[in-house]
Order: C-alpha cells, then sequence, then structure tokens
C-alpha cells in the first residue's frame, strides 16, 4: 500500500504514476506469507495465554504478592520492549522482513523453553525480558509485509484473519493450559535435573517454546514482498549519514518526528489504544485467579468453560467485525475509526460488568463478550494505521503504535494487583480491583476513540486527493 510521508514528500505526478504501475505480488505468495504469519503469532499469543494460566502456581511456588505476580505478568516483558522493540523495528524497514520475523520468533521460543529451569523469582523474570524482546519485531514485521502483499481494500480482510492467530491462542492456551497442568499435577512437584529443581508446572513453558523453532524455519520460505515506497522518499539511512547519524536512526526518533507533524490524527489514536490495552490486556492476565479466589474454580474447570466460549466469542466477532467495518468504510472516509468507536463503547459495558456478575459462568460470559468487541475492532484499528502510516518508516510508526498496546496492556496486569494490594487490601476480592481498573480506563479509551474520528477521516481525504 502506497502511503504518502506525513511531512517532506517530494512526490510528484510522475511519482504517483510509478507507484499505482507497481505491479502487485501473487496473492498466493500473499497467503502462504500470511499463513506462516499467523501461526507465529499463534505461537507468541499462545505462550502469553498459557502463561497466565500459571500465574496461581508462579505466586505459590515463589511466595509473591499479587504486585509481584502481576509485575511478571506483564511489565517484565515490556522492559525489553522499551530498549530493543524500537531498534529491531527499524530493521524491518531496512532488511528483508522474512529474516528479522524468523530471528524473532527463533529468540521467542528458545527463551521461554528456557523459563522452565528457572531456579529464582529473579530468573523467571530475566527469562520474560527476553522474550518480550523476541516477540518485539512480530507486529511492525507482519504489517509492514502484510501491507506490501495486498492491495488497500484487502487489508482489513487480512488483518481480520491475523486475529485468527489470535482467537485460536486465546482458546487453545486457556483451555490447553488447564489440561496441561492437570496434567503436571500428576508428576512430583519437584523434580531435580543435573543439579536444578524444577517445578512441575515449568514442563509447560519447555513444552511451549519449542514449536519456535519450526515457525523460524518456515519464514525462510516466505518469497519478500517489494517494498512500496513513494520513488520521491529519501533512504532511511542515507549512505553518507555518519555513525551516529546511523544508530540515531535505531531510536524512532524519525518516526516519532514525522507522527508529531500529524498529532492531531494520530496521538487520539495511540491514547485510545493505550488505555483500553491496560484493561484488555490486564484483564486476560488475573482472569484465573478472579475466577479461582472469587468463585473458588479451578485451572481445569476454568479452561474447560472459558476456553470454547471465547473462541465462539472471538471468531463472532471477527465475522461481525469485518462485515460491520466494511459496510462502514463503504460510506464513511473514516468508516475504520468510526466503527471502533462504537464498538468501544460496547467494550466498555462488559468490561465494567464482569466482575460485578454473580456467577462464574455470567462472569465468563461477560469476559467473552469483551473479547467479541475486541476482535471486532482490533482489524479496523490496525487497517486505519497501516492506511496513514508512510510506508519508508511503516515499521517503526507500527512499532510505536503497537508499543502503546504493549506496553500499557503489560502495565495493565500490574496496575491491576497493585490495586488489589494497595487499594483493596485483600486478595480475596480481586474482583474490585478489576472493576476499579475497568471503570477508570475504558471510557476515557472510549472517548479518545471518538475524538480521532474527524482527524483521520481528513488525513483519508488528504492521501486520496494525493491519488495515494
Amino acid at each position: 500500500m502506497a502511503v504518502a510521508p506525513l511531512a517532506g514528500s517530494a512526490s510528484g505526478e510522475s511519482d504517483k504514476a510509478q507507484v499505482s504501475t507497481l505491479p502487485w505480488p501473487s496473492e498466493r505468495s500473499g497467503f502462504f506469507a500470511l499463513s506462516v504469519i499467523i501461526f507465529a503469532t499463534f505461537l507468541n499469543f499462545f505462550d502469553t495465554t498459557v502463561f497466565a494460566m500459571l500465574a496461581e502456581r508462579i505466586k505459590g511456588s515463589f511466595n509473591l504478592s499479587d504486585s509481584a505476580l502481576g509485575f511478571v505478568l506483564g511489565p517484565a516483558s515490556v522492559v525489553a520492549f522499551v530498549f530493543v522493540g524500537i531498534p529491531l523495528s527499524r530493521l524491518v524497514d531496512l532488511y528483508p522482513r522474512k529474516y528479522v520475523l524468523s530471528a524473532s520468533i527463533a529468540v521467542l521460543g528458545t527463551i521461554t523453553a528456557i523459563g522452565g529451569l528457572a531456579q529464582s523469582f529473579g530468573q523467571l523474570v530475566g527469562s520474560r525480558l527476553f522474550v518480550g524482546a523476541g516477540g518485539a519485531a512480530n507486529g511492525p514485521g507482519s504489517y509492514s509485509m502484510m501491507a506490501d502483499y495486498f492491495r488497500p481494500m484487502r487489508i482489513p480482510l487480512v488483518f481480520a484473519l491475523m486475529q485468527l492467530s489470535y482467537i485460536a491462542a486465546n482458546a487453545a492456551g486457556t483451555w490447553g493450559g488447564g489440561a496441561m497442568l492437570g496434567f503436571t499435577d500428576s508428576l512430583p512437584e519437584r523434580t531435580q535435573i543435573i543439579g536444578l529443581t524444577i517445578f512441575n508446572w515449568q514442563w509447560i513453558l519447555i513444552l511451549v517454546g519449542l514449536p519456535g523453532l519450526l515457525a523460524s524455519l518456515m519464514f525462510l520460505l516466505v518469497k519478500e514482498p517489494a517494498r512500496r515506497n513513494p520513488p520521491g522518499a529519501a533512504p532511511l539511512v542515507p549512505g553518507s549519514a555518519t555513525l551516529g547519524q546511523k544508530l540515531l536512526g535505531f531510536t524512532g526518533l524519525d518516526a516519532l518526528k514525522a507522527i508529531n507533524v500529524r498529532g492531531a490524527v494520530y496521538w487520539p489514536l495511540f491514547g485510545a489504544l493505550a488505555m483500553s490495552a491496560v484493561e484488555s490486556q490486564g484483564l486476560p492476565a488475573w482472569r484465573v485467579p478472579f475466577l479461582a479466589r472469587t468463585f473458588g474454580w479451578d485451572e481445569g474447570e476454568i479452561g474447560n468453560l472459558m476456553a470454547p466460549v471465547l473462541l465462539v466469542a472471538s471468531l463472532t466477532g471477527l465475522v461481525l467485525g469485518n462485515i460491520f467495518v466494511t459496510w462502514m468504510n463503504k460510506r464513511h472516509k473514516d468508516g475504520n475509526i468510526r466503527a471502533t468507536a462504537m464498538i468501544f463503547t460496547c467494550t466498555t459495558v462488559f468490561a465494567i460488568g464482569a466482575p460485578l456478575m454473580p456467577s462464574a459462568e455470567l462472569a465468563i460470559g461477560c469476559m467473552a463478550m469483551t473479547s467479541l468487541f475486541g476482535l471486532a475492532g482490533a482489524p479496523a484499528q490496525n487497517a486505519a494505521i497501516q492506511r496513514i502510516a508512510p510506508n519508508e518508516m511503516r515499521g517503526q510508526v507500527t512499532a510505536l503504535y503497537l508499543f502503546m498496546y504493549t506496553f500499557f496492556g503489560a502495565m495493565g496486569s500490574w496496575v491491576i494487583g497493585t490495586v488489589s494490594d494497595v487499594i483493596v487490601g485483600d486478595p480475596a476480592k480481586l474482583w474490585q480491583a478489576l472493576l476499579i481498573v475497568a471503570a477508570t480506563f475504558m471510557p476515557v479509551a472510549t472517548f479518545f476513540m471518538w475524538r480521532a474520528i474527524k482527524p483521520y477521516g481528513e488525513e483519508v481525504r488528504r492521501l486520496e486527493s494525493l491519488g495515494l
């Protein structure tokens, strides 16, 4: 997808003609690449979901507070992202994305497995730091590659299909995590191997990490698509650049500067994503502890009911969301964001309602509805950013956008744990912490998304006026 730089474009009419006549890759190659991305992303989210299922076991084995547990469930993976996420996304803009993605999933799988050997809470945190680093390039690389494989009108569908990885991982991780915990309960609580003490739940991390090596090899079979940069776009790193300038290029400051030029378009979108991520990513990390403490359910019971319910809800949201967003885009230039704002409003209602339910079944039902609406709006949000991001720095713009989701989403689990410890003060009343967080952050996120509609529509019209 050819898009104009946010500022300083040298493209003229001849440039537009050259961009428009650049042939698109075959969709057969595109869908093969998409299938590999879906598999790799599935492994990424599967790891996260299964790790959340282990929450109560981790807390008991290492004698943690809710705040410490919330830290390892979320922020531990973000610390590395802060330092390496943006530089890795620069590699996406400079080098063949298939190699960057291959290395990323290989690191993620290997470090996940190594986490199964952690001998202390500090070592477990260290492994999650590197897991966050390994997954940092996946989103920017995947979105960038797909935007160069498929025409703009296809992108919402492609991004909706990419969400299948999240849906499948969420369901499989919830059910599989509970099933694997049931199996490992039949093993000795601790096993001594070559001087290491392995808790029975740690074998799950070892098994979950190994398939990442297969995904890494699959990326090597993907054909790298040509980048659809405007011909007048300046190179990201000029040949005459000094070493200092080249190193500075990996910080993401140029992308941040470009975003700030059209801040009225980008910052409401970034703000909405950040605020919603605190709840949408924080809540899943605490689903199992909440249901266990409030209703006395164990992981097996939770997984057996929640996995199929979330699967059906997520698939329904993906299908209905794609239909709704497509319908809105045919009627409004700002259709992507207008539809997402409506969806956010619905998500807010069920997010606040979930911890107030009188039974586990009703609470899971509300959680399923938040997943339904969350999946309905996700492809539209991602498509919106890809539509307006400048191609020559799409990797870093996407990384900054996803950073808001990753950082604030990871902080969400810690925020909930801290609210539980500091404000609520009673681990048995975890539902109150979930309610406070949902009622604080989701209305703000919804406000920002509604605020983004007008400037986004104006930016789309500007791009279309340039023939892009």
